[in-house]
């Protein structure tokens, strides 16, 4: 499947990776890569779901409806106010992925951020500036979280 993307410069978040306190080095920018809406939504619908355009909307197969999709919840907040930049142990844990697998950090239907599993893990903070439940898949590997709004964080599998 090939994407097209949208420059960085025109991309209307960037400011979550261009903030003082959070600085992402110019290689990682390059490596972060928002999809236009029809590569968004053709990613959305192929690994999240092809009936729901938000988390909240989730509903009866869609696979992160499922509750055995989930296999731990921990807390993300904690670790986002910290003064590193270490991501949750519990992920670390559960996601053992080589730093070039190809991740999606998908917000909804039409805002999705193609990067690498390295840069996200250096960068994590600032893709949560939006917390409104974005999951990240990765397409080569099964393993999933999902970020939720109250500080929580889900692991699990996709079906």
């Amino acid at each position: 499947m090939s994407h097209s993307y949208i420059p960085f410069e025109l991309y209307k978040r960037k400011w979550i990776f261009n903030h003082k306190d959070l600085p992402v080095s110019d290689d990682d920018k390059a490596m972060i890569k928002p999809l236009s809406d029809k590569s968004a939504m053709e990613v959305w619908n192929k690994w999240i779901s092809n009936k729901s355009s938000r988390t909240e909307q989730f509903t009866k197969g869609d696979w992160p409806a499922k509750q055995d999709a989930w296999s731990a919840t921990e807390h993300w907040q904690a670790a986002w106010d910290a003064g590193d930049n270490t991501l949750p142990e519990a992920i670390i844990d559960h996601i053992q992925w080589s730093d070039d697998t190809t991740v999606y950090f998908c917000y909804e239907k039409y805002q999705v951020i193609e990067t690498r599993w390295d840069v996200f893990v250096r960068n994590w903070k600032c893709f949560l500036f939006f917390d409104d439940g974005p999951l990240l898949v990765s397409p080569q590997q099964k393993q999933a979280i999902m970020f939720e709004q109250n500080g929580q964080y889900k692991l699990g599998t996709r079906g």
